[in-house]
């Protein structure tokens, strides 16, 4: 059975997704959005979340535009405190931001590229904002019971990545993720996924992904934004036993 006959009724839902304004943090928005949810979409500020937010409130859905860099630790904190005191309250974190700050990978011998504003925005956008978001909301997924997804990679357990740093910054994020489900538990779950390839705009190329996924991932595709944010909305709305859990979303790649 396809996964998109799967739909969750979630007209009472508050929900705040970071990072999305394309690609897997869109599709997550959209994704709840079509089943009733009320949804913040956090991005940086300019056209791109603009013209998103038009477009979704366009078609009929309830999203709203939380700008805001989540490298800022106060600004980070904001965007969580701004979608709360929008909504009422909130049901759903999906810390989604995330970027490679590189536009080729930089191979792990080359610690020289790995200056120290490089590693400390890595860590900021990858690492630390999950938690300076999450920590501003906390109160509100505890009064709701609610629940938070972070979006890892599978660069967290070895094997590739855009840079050393990231690899860190995402492997530090499967901790942070173990943690906050000790933390905020047991009234808020806390999970995350770990995609493979993914199709969307990517500062960091690879490089001819689909043949790299023909010839090496056992489900012979690269992921949709669509494929992931299916296990988003089914840890957040579903699960209810699941905690501290970081699955991997990658076609079979890690087989």
């Amino acid at each position: 059975m396809s996964a998109h006959r799967i739909r969750y009724e979630l007209s009472a839902v508050r929900a705040l997704v970071t990072g999305a304004a394309s690609g897997i943090g869109r599709a997550a928005a959209e994704r709840l959005a079509r089943g009733g949810a009320r949804v913040g979409i956090n991005d940086l500020p300019g056209e791109r979340l603009e013209q998103t937010v038009a477009q979704l409130q366009a078609e009929g859905l309830e999203v709203i535009a939380v700008p805001g860099d989540l490298a800022d630790a106060e600004c980070a904190r904001g965007v969580g405190r701004q979608a709360v005191a929008a909504f009422g309250g909130l049901d759903y974190l999906i810390n989604n931001a995330g970027a490679p700050l590189t536009r080729s990978p930089i191979p792990p011998d080359d610690l020289n590229a790995l200056t120290d504003p490089f590693w400390d925005r890595i860590l900021r956008v990858n690492l630390l904002s999950a938690f300076w978001v999450t920590q501003s909301v906390a109160a509100a997924l505890r009064a709701s019971k609610g629940a938070v997804v972070n979006t890892v990679s599978v660069a967290a357990f070895g094997g590739g990545a855009s840079s050393t740093a990231y690899a860190t910054a995402k492997a530090g994020l499967v901790g942070l993720t173990r943690e906050l489900a000790r933390g905020l538990a047991p009234d808020v779950r806390v999970n995350g996924i770990a995609p493979g390839y993914v199709n969307s705009p990517w500062e960091c190329s690879f490089g001819d992904i689909h043949a790299a996924a023909r010839d090496h991932v056992p489900l012979a595709r690269v992921g949709e934004p669509a494929d992931y944010a299916d296990v988003i909305v089914y840890l957040c709305a579903g699960a209810a036993y699941v905690t501290g859990e970081v699955i991997p979303v990658c076609g079979g790649m890690r087989l």
